[in-house]
């Protein structure tokens, strides 16, 4: 049973239950693993391959492959960032900015729950 995190934020304590983000975390893991993104790329190059047809149908054969290795390649980078909060639950250091070790706010742990950053550092990233 894990323990809710409590972080400082401002002057006051904040408690964070962690399970309710863990949970999150492993449903999108599952999500990218076993759901209608596993189809195998193999099956689509091969579904692909002896497509006969004029070179427009051959082109859209050929972008629907490059589309699918697109998000192939997406699903793996998320699932990686999962992992690592993941880790962090168990650790007890899950809501904790890597940059600046404050409390990241849990409206951006709700909409991205593998996020490593507070909303203040990320905008420094990209600025």
């Amino acid at each position: 049973m894990l323990s809710p995190l409590r972080a400082r934020q401002g002057g006051a304590t904040k408690v964070m239950d962690v399970a309710i983000y863990r949970d999150a975390l492993l449903r999108k893991r599952g999500e990218l693993l076993g759901g209608t993104a596993a189809k195998p790329l193999q099956w689509t190059m091969e579904n692909n391959s002896g497509r006969q047809g004029d070179m427009a149908d051959q082109a859209s054969g050929n972008n629907e492959v490059h589309i699918q290795l697109k998000l192939k390649q997406t699903d793996a980078k998320i699932l990686q960032a999962i992992e690592e909060p993941l880790e962090r639950v168990e650790s007890g250091t899950y809501g904790t900015c890597r940059d600046c070790g404050e409390p990241i706010a849990d409206a951006r742990l709700n909409a991205i729950p593998w996020t490593r950053v507070c909303i203040a550092c990320k905008e420094k990233q990209n600025a």
